[in-house]
């Protein structure tokens, strides 16, 4: 049954599980140890603000930690490493330039990703990888040096909550954008990047942020006229100076529904009701459509989360019910 379920399209997977009563989702997680599914123990609701160190790239972007922080409110904190196209490997290997260091790495928000982790500092710890993610593994490593990441944090802080940001690739991708996002999850976030450290740890797993599953949920919505205002993907995106569609990096609202993403999984609470007029990291004021269409965008964003063990926020519901 299990080998059945695991061949099936991330969609019918979805829906699959939101058929299942709760208590069933916290005995299963996507992804897998050697051939087997990965069970992750489940996590309480913090009980006060986080400090969390973001590594990654321009997918982490300056908006998500910054919206992030002001869902959250009084008390959270973040300091972050990025670059432009960066994998784990370029943050670790000091011999390795990461490509725009100077124009988005500054103090205080940034803080050198060794020094941070060896400390008591961070309550969550949040990587990602390089896409091309096929290159990232096959290349740059990327399983070996998650593992050398998250090992450091483990190493610094024992009860630190330790997650993979999961995002997306080209909108222009040749197999298609929803396509990618719908296999790659498990295929190659789980079982190919983090597969190396689910087999070397079972006491502080790497938990999920499901960025590429949530945007993919939204646009499903979108594109199905079920939310106004919003009517397909590309709103989700940037646009260049030129005017063309940026194909892979988000626009103002799609940052938006990511950091409501990460609120979700990192603070496990539903991101229902938290405003839809936000201040952007470079202090321009953004809204979100209106106050209705930014609930059904909340409400999408909780529906997914929850629906994935891997987030540890299913579990956390489980416990509480």
């Amino acid at each position: 049954m299990m080998n059945r379920l695991r061949h099936l399209p991330r969609r019918a997977l979805l829906l699959i599980c939101a058929a299942l009563p709760v208590g069933a989702l916290t005995l299963w997680s996507l992804g897998s140890r050697g051939g087997s599914p990965v069970e992750v123990p489940p996590l309480p609701a913090p009980q006060a603000p986080l400090t969390v160190y973001h590594l990654g790239h321009s997918l982490v972007g300056a908006d998500i930690p910054h919206l992030l922080a002001q869902f959250a409110g009084s008390g959270h904190a973040y300091n972050v490493q990025r670059g432009s196209g960066t994998a784990l490997r370029a943050h670790w290997e000091e011999s390795e330039p990461i490509l725009d260091f100077d124009k988005v790495n500054a103090a205080p928000i940034w803080r050198d990703p060794k020094e941070a982790l060896s400390t008591t500092d961070y309550d969550a710890v949040i990587f990602t990888e390089m896409v091309e993610l096929r290159d990232a593994i096959k290349y740059f490593d990327g399983a070996r040096y998650l593992n050398r990441w998250a090992d450091l944090a483990r190493k610094g802080n024992p009860n630190a909550r330790l997650y993979l940001y999961e995002t997306w690739h080209r909108l222009d991708d040749a197999e298609g954008w929803l396509n990618r996002i719908d296999a790659d999850l498990e295929a190659l976030w789980l079982d190919e990047l983090a597969a190396r450290d689910d087999r070397a740890t079972s006491d502080q797993p790497l938990y999920l942020i499901p960025g590429g599953q949530v945007l993919a949920a939204v646009t499903r919505a979108a594109e199905a006229g079920e939310i106004n205002g919003l009517s397909d993907r590309e709103a989700l995106f940037d646009l260049l100076p030129d005017g063309t569609r940026d194909q892979i990096h988000l626009s103002p609202l799609g940052a938006y529904i990511v950091a409501l993403t990460h609120y979700a999984v990192l603070y496990h609470r539903t991101p229902e009701g938290l405003p839809h007029r936000v201040a952007l990291a470079d202090g321009t004021v953004f809204k979100a459509l209106d106050a209705e269409t930014a609930r059904e965008l909340q409400s999408i964003v909780w529906r997914t989360v929850t629906l994935l063990p891997r987030t540890g926020v299913a579990s956390a519901k489980s416990e509480a019910s």
